[in-house]
């Protein structure tokens, strides 16, 4: 998840929330890594349960509306993959989320593997504990179109 959560950063997961409300846009969780079992990976939530998603000229558009990423390193670009296609867009079904890594030339993620499943995912990062440095809440995003 470079820039923002750099190798070697250890976070503190958040295991109640979503039982009590449904994940948001922006945040960042931890579920079963797909096809690797045993494993976790940690990702962005960027489309939500029956949206529109696409990703057209290096940008992600969410109900046809371009998604600000302001998060993302400066200059940075999100390509299609195996699962997701250049210009395709497509409807995430119930229950489940698009998620992206924000390296994006570097990530395995919905792009690759497809959506992750509500029930798959096992919390949400909450507090970055080391570095001390860098201790404290991870940040909200908030989006605008």
């Amino acid at each position: 998840m470079q820039p923002n959560f750099p190798n070697g950063e250890y976070l503190l997961t958040d295991k109640v929330s979503y039982r009590f409300r449904e994940p948001k846009r922006g945040e960042v969780i931890v579920f079963e890594a797909p096809q690797s079992e045993g494993d976790e990976f940690i990702k962005r939530i960027i489309g939500l349960p029956g949206e529109l998603v696409s990703i057209k000229e290096g940008s992600i558009f969410i109900n046809e509306k371009k998604l600000n990423e302001g998060y993302l390193a400066s200059g940075a670009v999100t390509l299609s993959g195996n699962f997701f296609k250049e210009a395709e867009e497509i409807v995430v079904p119930e229950e489940l989320y698009f998620v992206l890594g924000d390296n994006r030339l570097h990530s395995s993620d919905s792009r690759a593997w497809g959506f992750v499943p509500k029930d798959k995912i096992t919390g949400r990062a909450w507090v970055i504990y080391w570095p001390v440095a860098k201790a404290g809440p991870v940040q909200e995003v908030n989006y605008s179109f």
